[in-house]
């Protein structure tokens, strides 16, 4: 799906969660009439969607049935129930974005199209976008946010996450703190290796905040593992507060610190996200006055 989908989500405060259903796409109660069809046409393509849905009695008994409608309504009986497939399959696809949205476990649902680019400068917009495609999955490739507190790393990681549940992919979101506790918990509850497989099998991960907080060299390679297990397996997205050249004052040693750069950093794009805090310009503004756009919005 194009990122376009995303449309209408609606920006939140993080003490204020918003139902996962008011972002999802949710498809017209009636779309366009499709494209005219022979009868043929429409039987195969309805014999089709009905395997795709599994549905073999509605696969067995709908010409009957339909024929009955036909005879009292007039109606074409292999277009209606179409129509009827047709639905079943786009509701379907709504419920799974929305429970891929829910275990992702995002802490707020925060969309590229409520992001302020005009406020950011030195962010790409282009790339961002072109990310929200999500072809850099299909690729295995990285992404990984650097800029200062309040710039909007989250909110653009999260709006990345919210397209890639948008285009069926498994996603999941944690802050590198809650990270670090995960893996110190596992590890003395001896469940460190289910911890690390599910951390594997997100075709996105999401870590966020990579802030200045020294690691113990046992916490620091358990973090590398976890890299280095999803390197060209899977996609990660990391934000964080530090160049590159400060990531020596979480890991430790040199050494480890470019074994977790070069994973990280091979393949991958690299979102530069420098200016002030929208936070801090956001409480010089006088009470009650809106943004530029009169919106209220917030770079997260």
């Amino acid at each position: 799906m194009a990122y376009a989908k995303l449309s209408g989500a609606l920006l939140v405060r993080k003490d204020a969660p918003v139902p996962v259903q008011q972002i999802v796409s949710v498809p017209q109660a009636s779309p366009p009439s499709p494209p005219t069809r022979t009868a043929t046409q429409s039987d195969t393509l309805l014999a089709h969607h009905l395997k795709a849905l599994k549905l073999p009695t509605f696969l067995s008994e709908y010409e009957r049935l339909a024929r009955q409608w036909a005879a009292a309504e007039g109606l074409d009986r292999s277009a209606y129930l179409l129509r009827l497939v047709e639905a079943e399959l786009l509701e379907r696809e709504r419920r799974l974005v929305e429970r891929r949205i829910k275990l992702a476990r995002f802490p707020a649902i925060k969309s590229l199209d409520s992001f302020d680019f005009t406020a950011l400068p030195s962010l790409d917009r282009n790339l961002v976008l072109k990310l929200a495609q999500c072809e850099y999955v299909a690729r295995r490739e990285n992404v990984i946010a650097i800029g200062e507190d309040g710039t909007g790393k989250t909110h653009i990681a999260i709006g990345l996450g919210l397209a890639a549940c948008q285009q069926g992919l498994s996603v999941g979101f944690i802050t590198a703190a809650s990270l670090m506790n995960e893996l110190l918990e596992a590890r003395d509850e001896r469940r460190l290796l289910r911890l690390k497989r599910r951390l594997a099998s997100y075709s996105v991960l999401i870590i966020d905040e990579l802030v200045y907080a020294p690691l113990s060299t046992g916490v620091a390679g358990l973090l590398f593992d976890v890299i280095s297990q999803r390197y060209e397996r899977g996609s990660t997205i990391v934000t964080s507060n530090l160049p590159f050249e400060e990531w020596i004052s979480v890991f430790g040693t040199a050494r480890l610190t470019g074994a977790v750069l070069d994973r990280l950093t091979h393949q991958a794009h690299i979102l530069h996200m420098h200016g002030e805090s929208y936070r801090l310009k956001q409480s010089k503004q006088p009470q009650g006055q809106p943004n530029g756009d009169g919106r209220g919005k917030r770079a997260g």
